[in-house]
């Protein structure tokens, strides 16, 4: 872990990540890999809001599922270039966000969540009842895959695996900088207390809004993708299981860190996978094994380790200050005889 922490680590994990076709064994492992890495790309936004800023968002599938639909919408209804499309989707996100963050904002703890667990499904109510622009339970098919790019085909999964690659290095290294940046601290600040952010001279509404524009932007930009690499939409995408799904990628990793959200969202998938042969009773294995990590791993993996090595160092540093008090003394003495 501490090795998959430093700079060597992460450019580890993306040489096996550009590595990996070469050693799936057929198109399906990569079509798996990559839904996952769209997943990653949403949760990583939802760990903005919700591990960073102390908001638990509910409502993040429907903005995922806003993103999709916008890019579904415009190609195949409208004939709209897909990357303008895919360019609009994470921004029609943001912009709704921003109109549900003035409003649930305002709201603390579970009142916020239960507030955003309702607009979630009204999202998911308009889309599968508005036909006439969403199809309804029809849903969209036919959505055109990303066209080429300096004479890239992207229809193969091997090429759509590496786009989705691509975006997911780009948004992972976009979020450290903002999370690693002063705004970043504002967030955790908020995170730690409203009443300690503002002794501090900080806006709680602008800064919660923006982070939950820049949270949900990035589910917006994750459904685009989803959009072009699964081309077909149902309102089952906006469902609640989805945010429930990606909250348990980012509790299974760590909230509050970088790696913690992708090791979750790339972990979890292939445990269902690997538990598909049990059918039906896979989730009498699957839940036990959840409960278990919350149990004995509260903080999530990264989170827990991270835990640890602090509480190391710090008993480090409480065993050398005696020692350092025991010398000095000593050092005292032979000075008097002296």
């Amino acid at each position: 872990m501490k090795v998959l922490e430093s700079k060597i680590g992460w450019l580890l994990l993306v040489a096996l990540a550009v590595a990996f076709p070469f050693l799936a064994g057929n198109d399906y492992y990569l079509t798996v890999m990559s839904l996952a890495y769209i997943y990653a790309i949403a949760t990583v936004g939802l760990n903005l809001i919700t591990g960073y800023t102390g908001q638990y968002n509910l409502a993040h599938s429907g903005f995922m599922a806003v993103g999709a639909y916008t890019v579904g919408i415009l190609t195949v209804d409208y004939q709209v270039p897909f990357w303008v499309a895919f360019a609009l989707s994470g921004f029609v996100a943001a912009a709704i966000g921003f109109f549900v963050g003035i409003l649930s904002l305002r709201l603390k703890g579970h009142f916020f969540s239960i507030f955003t667990l309702c607009v979630g499904y009204i999202m998911y109510l308009l889309i599968e009842k508005w036909e006439s622009l969403t199809h309804g339970t029809v849903g969209i098919i036919g959505i055109p895959a990303a066209p080429s790019v300096f004479g890239i085909d992207f229809e193969s999964p091997r090429a759509q695996y590496y786009l989705v690659l691509f975006f997911l290095v780009a948004t992972v290294w976009i979020m450290h900088r903002i999370v690693n940046s002063l705004l970043g601290r504002t967030f955790m600040a908020i995170r730690n207390g409203d009443d300690l952010a503002e002794a501090l001279g900080i806006n709680l509404m602008r800064n919660k809004v923006l982070a939950f524009m820049l949270s949900v932007f990035y589910a917006g930009l994750a459904g685009g993708l989803y959009a072009g690499s699964v081309r077909f939409l149902g309102p089952a995408l906006a469902g609640v299981e989805q945010t429930f799904d990606m909250t348990m990628y980012m509790l299974v990793g760590g909230t509050g860190t970088m790696l913690g959200p992708l090791l979750g969202s790339v972990s979890m998938p292939w445990l269902t996978q690997y538990l598909q042969f049990l059918q039906d009773y896979r989730f009498l294995v699957f839940g036990p094994v959840l409960v278990l990590l919350v149990i004995f791993l509260p903080n999530g993996i990264v989170g827990t380790w991270l835990a640890w090595k602090t509480r190391a160092a710090s008993r480090a540093t409480s065993s050398v200050q005696p020692a350092q008090a025991s010398v000095k003394i000593v050092q005292q003495q032979e000075g008097s005889h002296a």
